[in-house]
C-alpha cells in the first residue's frame, strides 16, 4: 500500500481546526468534536469526519437508489419530475447556504442533506403509509421514513451527529444540532416548492388557484419563494440564536404545505396513484410475510424497493 502520511495528511486536522476555530460561529459543531461513531474506526487523514459521512451516504446502494423514487407522482412519464435523489440533491443545496451565511458547519449539514431520506419507501409519502399501515395491522408496529434512514445510517456507522440531525428531520424530536435543525426546516422548504412545480407540470394545478396571502409573502415563483424563505430563515436564526423562522413566514409556509396536502397529496386528482400504491405495497406485504421472511428483513426490502422495481415485482407475484 501507499504512505498514507505526509506533507498535507499530517497537517489536515490541524488546518481544519485552525480555519474552524477562525471561521465557524461559537453555536456551529467543530467537526473533530464529534460524539463519534458507534463502532469505532481509523479515519480518514484527509476528510473531515463528516466529509466521510457525506461520501460514504454518496457512495451508498440506498442512496442511489432515490433516483427511482418518486415525491408525488409513481414512475411518471417525463424526464423533468423530482425524485427522492433531486430532493436530497435540492436540500442539500439550500442548507448549505444557510449554514455558510450563519457560519455553521457545513459539511456536517451536508451529509445530514443527503442521508435524511435513505430510508424512504417508493410512491413517497404515500408508500409510507402503505406500509405503516400493513405494519400496524399485521405486527403492531410502526414505520416512519426518519427511522428507517436512520437505521440505514446506523449500518453505514456515520457519525453521533449526523444520525441525530437524520433521526430528526420530522417527527416531534428537533435535532441536537443547528445544522440538523437547519435541514428539518429546508426540507419542507424544498419539498413544498418543488411539488408545486410538478404538480403544475402534470396538471392537476393551476398556479392561480395557490392561496393569494401566502403568495403575495413568499413570492409568485418558486425562485422567488425559496429566497424569500431563506432569507427570512438566516436573518430570523441570527437574531435568536437558534434555528427560527418569523412567525409570518412561518405560518404562510405551514398554510403552503396545508394548501398542498388538501390539493395534491391527499387530493381527488391523485386518488388513483394513491390507490395504486396502496395496492401494490400491501400485495408484496403480505407476500414476503407469508412466505415466512424476517419481518426486519420485509421492511428493509421492501422500503428499499424504487417505484419501477415495485411495480415490477408486484406484477410477478399476481
Amino acid at each position: 500500500m501507499p504512505e498514507l502520511a505526509g506533507r498535507v495528511a499530517d497537517a489536515f486536522e490541524a488546518r481544519v481546526r485552525e480555519h474552524e476555530d477562525a471561521w465557524l460561529s461559537p453555536l456551529a459543531v467543530r467537526s473533530y468534536d464529534t460524539a463519534g461513531r458507534a463502532q469505532p474506526e481509523d479515519e480518514c487523514l484527509l476528510r473531515t469526519p463528516f466529509q466521510r459521512d457525506r461520501d460514504r451516504i454518496l457512495h451508498s446502494k440506498a442512496f442511489r437508489r432515490l433516483k427511482g423514487k418518486t415525491q408525488v407522482f409513481i414512475d411518471p412519464v417525463g424526464d423533468h419530475y423530482r425524485t427522492r435523489m433531486t430532493h436530497a440533491l435540492e436540500t442539500t443545496a439550500i442548507s448549505r447556504g444557510v449554514a455558510r451565511a450563519l457560519r455553521l458547519n457545513e459539511d456536517l449539514t451536508e451529509a445530514v442533506g443527503l442521508g435524511h431520506d435513505l430510508g424512504h419507501t417508493p410512491f413517497g409519502h404515500t408508500g409510507e403509509g402503505a406500509l405503516d399501515a400493513c405494519l400496524r395491522e399485521r405486527f403492531g408496529r410502526r414505520f416512519r421514513h426518519n427511522e428507517q434512514s436512520h437505521r440505514i445510517a446506523e449500518a453505514l456507522n456515520l457519525t453521533a451527529e449526523v444520525r441525530d440531525g437524520i433521526l430528526n428531520h420530522t417527527g416531534g424530536d428537533e435535532p441536537a444540532t443547528l445544522e440538523g435543525k437547519i435541514v428539518r426546516i429546508v426540507d419542507r422548504v424544498a419539498y413544498i416548492n418543488h411539488d408545486i412545480d410538478d404538480a403544475v407540470r402534470y396538471g392537476i394545478l393551476d398556479p392561480a388557484e395557490l392561496p393569494a396571502g401566502e403568495i403575495a409573502l413568499l413570492g409568485d415563483t418558486g425562485a422567488a419563494r425559496i429566497d424569500a424563505l431563506v432569507h427570512d430563515l438566516v436573518e430570523t436564526s441570527e437574531r435568536e440564536g437558534d434555528i427560527r423562522q418569523s412567525p409570518e413566514v412561518a405560518e404562510a409556509m405551514s398554510a403552503l404545505r396545508a394548501f398542498m396536502f388538501e390539493r395534491v397529496y391527499l387530493g381527488p386528482q391523485t386518488r388513483a396513484e394513491h390507490e395504486r400504491a396502496h395496492e401494490v405495497v400491501r400485495r408484496i406485504f403480505d407476500h414476503l410475510v407469508e412466505r415466512g421472511d424476517d419481518v426486519d428483513a420485509v421492511v428493509d426490502y421492501l422500503a428499499g424497493m424504487t417505484d419501477r422495481f415495485a411495480l415490477g415485482y408486484a406484477a410477478t407475484i399476481g
